[in-house]
């Protein structure tokens, strides 16, 4: 069997509401909650055995390329740097190839980072024949991206790469929960008919915007902490409202919780066109949104009603929007070995 390719999926997401609650420095103290599903964008790994001792990594989009032996330490010096990581921590007994596609560009804030780790970290324990659970693969997936590399973030992006499906994700000192939003398909047809996805054509990275997150909270600045309060709160109100089948209460509270993390980090839109996409979007018929992921670029997400989107649509391509299709995929990390499947197991 170790000579057989492995494939890997794993999904990307759109976090609804309660990206920063999921950092340890607030929810050690206050607890933490993140409302967010997985869609049908994905990052798919290849893995296949070699003959010799070299690792070869390739990213098929981005169209970079490592190569090191397996007696080497890998050089983390920005490129490939989280499959590196990953191979070294779940280790290989012999080389491989590794290809990597993604569905969205780095940085677009659909946590295509995370799920890149939890989709190669998942195609070595395939691999390995390792039988982990979802909540052990999302930890494993964590500790490589944030320990191992040092890389500034929170604990939602793991969990939703490893679990899949609409979820409200509690976090707290002692165990992350997550827990399945109980609505009716004609419910998430409903809201996913209501949603564009908007990418902006800019990405920014390496802005520091978590740092500049932690350093406010940690200085007592009271709009930061009064915003992450009322992030966390509107997720399990949108929860409730998805669950009663108010789709419509959601779109408006996209528009609040936009503003709740402009308070919580005032730097989020700063040097983008965020804005004025938002203001235009708004004059043309939508009912709110928020940036995906901590910001400076990257998607969109709108609550428009159907009638309205061609206008929506019009004028943010105007403006250098792309927009993207999608639908909501419940599925979370899975590999393809030979003709088995491997899952995580249990939640």
């Amino acid at each position: 069997m170790s000579d057989i390719v492995v494939q890997a999926t794993a999904p990307l997401r759109i976090s609804f509401v309660g990206g920063g609650t999921d950092f340890p420095h607030w929810y050690e103290l206050h607890g933490g909650a993140v409302l967010s599903a997985t869609i049908d964008h994905f990052v798919t790994v290849t893995l296949q055995p070699r003959d010799d001792d070299r690792i070869k990594i390739r990213s098929l989009d981005l169209e970079q390329l490592v190569q090191y032996h397996l007696e080497d330490a890998p050089v983390y010096d920005g490129v490939m740097d989280l499959p590196k990581a990953a191979i070294e921590r779940m280790g290989m007994h012999r080389g491989v190839d590794l290809d990597i596609r993604s569905d969205a560009p780095p940085g677009s804030g659909l946590g295509g980072s995370s799920a890149l780790v939890t989709a190669v970290a998942g195609a070595l324990a395939a691999f390995h024949g390792l039988s982990l659970t979802r909540n052990e693969l999302a930890k494993v997936s964590y500790a490589i991206e944030r320990e191992d590399l040092g890389i500034a973030g929170g604990w939602q992006d793991q969990y939703a790469a490893a679990f899949g499906g609409f979820n409200l994700i509690e976090f707290s000192s002692d165990r992350v929960t997550v827990t399945p939003v109980r609505a009716a398909s004609r419910v998430l047809a409903t809201l996913r008919s209501n949603l564009l996805l908007c990418y902006t054509g800019r990405v920014r990275t390496h802005l520091g915007l978590i740092d500049t997150q932690i350093r406010l909270f940690r200085e007592g600045r009271e709009e930061t902490v009064q915003g992450m309060k009322q992030l966390q709160t509107t997720a399990y109100e949108m929860r409730d409202a998805v669950e009663a089948g108010d789709v419509d209460a959601l779109g408006e509270m996209l528009q609040e919780a936009y503003e709740s993390k402009k308070r919580m980090n005032p730097q989020i839109a700063e040097g983008t066109p965020i804005e004025g996409l938002f203001e235009a979007a708004r004059r043309a018929g939508a009912v709110g949104g928020k940036i995906c992921g901590a910001g400076g670029g990257g998607y969109l997400l709108l609550y428009c009603k159907p009638e309205r989107q061609p206008a929506v649509r019009e004028e943010l391509e105007r403006l250098g929007g792309q927009f993207a299709s999608f639908e909501f995929n419940p599925s979370g990390v899975e590999a393809r070995v030979g003709d088995a499947v491997w899952r995580p197991g249990g939640r």
